[in-house]
């Protein structure tokens, strides 16, 4: 594998990642216009994005196993194309009961973005550069959250519906899709499936499947980050979601230019990707991840009591950055608890923590911020901060000396 073949596959599922995060978080900067449009509540929206992550991680394992004994390319485009049918559909919503249903089609295409971005970054990066090729696809990811509410913002000044917003997302991303289809064809046969000796020579039976959930389930590391990713994904969701109304309604700002904020924060987290990643390949993954934690929760408990400054706003936008620091750190955390043929699995393990906090934190939060206030909904994200950081110093002293260490790689 040639390093010019290497940063074509880690371009290539960057701007998936980017794309499939568009997708994701496409409602999020029109929730309460679109709530009001089918006039319902901000938690049944929430709940609409949260049908979207369950199925998600419903099909996060069946994907990571078509992955690793089929062909990653595959996944990898049953993703975009379902993804943008999905996109398509919600665009379209004339009702509620519809928007429910796209967003489950939503779901089902990107589910499959995890489990093939990583082992196909895995199969065509050398290990002493992986934390940095993981922190470019992070880095696409982010780019991905903070495109549409700068769609929205700028639709917003147009004095354009919330459908212009889910459209040009879908526009952009079936395009984009259309042009890595072809690029993924065109990828080595190595790099596009698992190696021969990987692949099953017989269907999974039941008795596979139990075995190979119990392997997964022993290992006390690959729990913890599954656990981790999904009090971080849950606290993510919640700043990706609300944050407008928390500017808006804990401080002056009126909707447009807090759009415009948030989509600041998120592109500020993006560039923080790329220093988590720098970081990890340094220091180790371990350290970075306790660093991006005790940061979240102090600025998440700073955020939430509303009483800071206009001039001190500028707080916000490294607040997503302290989940984005640690992302590759995680990533890398997991690439060394796998075994190099359950790559796929492994990230999909991952990757159900991430997506069980996409499906329960948008209607659990937007509930809260109905119930009690959208301060008090910013102050649980300070306590997940903290947890986080609690979760990270037990895993570092229950996995080996890898969590640490910025170069070498085992298996738990």
């Amino acid at each position: 594998m040639t390093e010019t073949q290497g940063k074509r596959v880690v371009g290539l599922v960057a701007g998936s990642h980017v794309v499939n995060h568009a997708y994701l978080v496409a409602l999020a900067p029109v929730i309460g216009t679109v709530a009001s449009e089918f006039e319902v509540s901000i938690a049944a929206i929430g709940l609409a994005i949260g049908v979207q992550g369950a199925v998600v991680t419903l099909l996060q394992l069946p994907f990571g196993y078509l992955s690793d004994t089929r062909s990653r390319t595959l996944v990898f485009a049953i993703s975009l194309v379902v993804g943008t049918l999905g996109i398509v559909a919600t665009a379209l919503a004339p009702t509620y009961e519809w928007l429910l249903v796209s967003q489950a089609l939503l779901g089902v295409g990107i589910a499959g973005h995890h489990p093939a971005h990583y082992p196909l970054l895995a199969a065509a990066t050398a290990e002493a550069n992986r934390g940095r090729a993981y922190s470019i696809h992070a880095l696409g990811g982010s780019i991905g959250f903070a495109a549409p509410y700068a769609i929205a913002a700028a639709t917003d000044a147009a004095g354009l519906e919330w459908r212009w917003v889910i459209g040009i997302v879908a526009i952009l991303g079936g395009a984009y899709a259309l042009v890595a289809l072809l690029v993924a064809r065109t990828l080595r046969p190595e790099v596009a499936k698992p190696a021969p000796d990987d692949r099953p020579d017989s269907r999974p039976t039941l008795a596979g499947v139990r075995e190979g959930a119990r392997g997964l389930l022993s290992s006390s590391g690959l729990m913890g980050l599954a656990l981790l990713s999904f009090l971080t994904s849950a606290a993510a969701w919640c700043i990706r979601t609300y944050s407008p109304q928390l500017l808006s309604v804990a401080y002056p700002l009126d909707p447009g230019t807090a759009n415009l904020l948030v989509s600041g924060m998120l592109v500020t987290g993006a560039g923080t990707i790329l220093l988590g990643g720098a970081l990890t390949d340094r220091i180790g993954p371990g350290n970075v991840a306790l660093g991006g934690y005790a940061a979240l929760g102090i600025l998440a408990a700073v955020l939430a009591t509303g009483a800071l400054p206009l001039v001190l706003l500028v707080l916000v936008l490294p607040f997503s950055g302290t989940i984005s620091v640690s992302r590759p750190a995680r990533s890398t955390l997991a690439d060394r608890l796998s075994e190099r043929s359950d790559l796929g699995k492994t990230f999909a393990v991952v990757t159900i923590g991430i997506s069980l906090g996409g499906a329960v934190a948008p209607p659990a939060f937007g509930a809260l911020i109905d119930i009690a206030s959208v301060r008090v909904a910013f102050g649980v994200v300070a306590v997940l901060g903290f947890v986080s950081l609690g979760l990270t110093r037990w895993l570092l002293g229950r996995v080996d000396g890898s969590a640490r260490d910025p170069h070498v790689a085992t298996s738990d």
